[in-house]
């Protein structure tokens, strides 16, 4: 006698910021979630956030006719509503929030403390490892220095929004606090909000 095989759960691909590769990855491995793939956007596109919904138009256009469903696994991340807009009209979904540290700081709490902290300048595990490339060259620092007063003139905190509890990267975001002259704080997260959105995600795709 022959058993019949379960069908396979619908696909899903979640379509994302490259700054959330690492932690996208592991969440959907410690999960076994195999139905849902990954492709990443080059994580440069936040230092131009007006090119994000183009590029993410293109990505979705790219891969509709690949996958029973696409997810936006970005926030608003500076584009001003437009992403939104635009996952709407393509009629994909997206993940509310206003920018990828919310996901990791929990988007309710991160709203809440936003009064306390608007000066307050974020990094993740990704932008630590990353800060050369993404904050300091991108901001053109390297080249000019005296720059640095005039960005951050109304910033008195860098605070650590750390994935992983690492001395090594606690020790290099402490130093970046030290080189944009603020004052430091490490808040331990991990992946935040990021498992309980997956879940649902892959939950609803599965159905």
């Amino acid at each position: 006698m022959t058993t019949k095989a379960s069908p396979a759960p619908p696909s899903g691909l979640m379509l994302a910021c490259g700054a959330l590769a690492r932690e996208l990855m592991a969440i959907r491995d410690m999960n076994g979630w195999r139905h849902l793939d990954l492709h990443c956007l080059p994580a440069d596109l936040h230092l131009r956030p007006e090119k994000i919904p183009d590029a993410v138009e293109a990505a979705v256009r790219r891969f509709q006719h690949k996958y029973d469903r696409i997810i936006v696994v970005y926030a608003d991340c500076g584009t001003g509503g437009l992403l939104q807009a635009r996952c709407a009209d393509l009629g994909v979904e997206m993940i509310p929030g206003p920018h990828c540290y919310a996901f990791f700081d929990g988007i309710a709490a991160h709203a809440a403390r936003a009064e306390q902290e608007f000066t307050s300048f974020y990094l993740t595990d990704f932008l630590v490892r990353q800060f050369d490339a993404f904050v300091w060259r991108a901001m053109g620092l390297d080249r000019h220095p005296q720059l640095r007063d005039m960005y951050f003139e109304h910033y008195e905190r860098l605070i650590y929004l750390a994935q992983t509890d690492d001395p090594e990267l606690d020790e290099r975001a402490r130093a970046a606090a030290a080189r944009l002259g603020l004052a430091y704080e490490r808040r331990l997260t991990g992946y935040g909000d990021l498992p309980d959105i997956l879940a649902q995600l892959s939950s609803s795709a599965s159905q």
